[in-house]
């Protein structure tokens, strides 16, 4: 990624989280949920925006569907907001990485809480 696409990638981050918080009105897109990290490709033609939720009131297919519901209106405000020649196509993947690591750090404190078990039983 060059240094261009890192700052565009920044920037878009920033301002899909801001419109998050203050514009979208989709109820499926009101829930707790955090822009991980964007990918700009280098010819700056596609967009993609990686989301984690926090929470389990809504369904992760839910918030797909809110997304690509409000996936014009995201586009059109960040082309407004940003003045690129041209806007990329955003696409909206779950990041899973949240929930992978906090499976792991579970599975180490469940191993480290059956060492302490073992060596204080025997």
């Amino acid at each position: 990624m060059t240094r261009r696409t890192e700052r565009i990638s920044s920037l878009i981050r920033q301002e899909i989280s801001e419109l998050l918080r203050e514009q979208v009105n989709d109820p499926r897109l009101r829930s707790f949920i955090s822009i991980t990290r964007v990918f700009t490709s280098v010819d700056l033609t596609h967009t993609r925006v990686y989301f984690s939720i926090f929470g389990e009131e809504i369904s992760k297919e839910e918030v797909l569907e809110g997304f690509a519901a409000a996936s014009g209106f995201l586009r059109r405000q960040l082309a407004s907001r940003l003045r690129l020649k041209h806007m990329p196509e955003l696409s909206f993947h779950l990041d899973e990485s949240i929930e992978k690591g906090a499976r792991v750090l579970k599975l180490i404190d469940e191993l480290a809480s059956e060492e302490t078990g073992e060596e204080s039983g025997g």
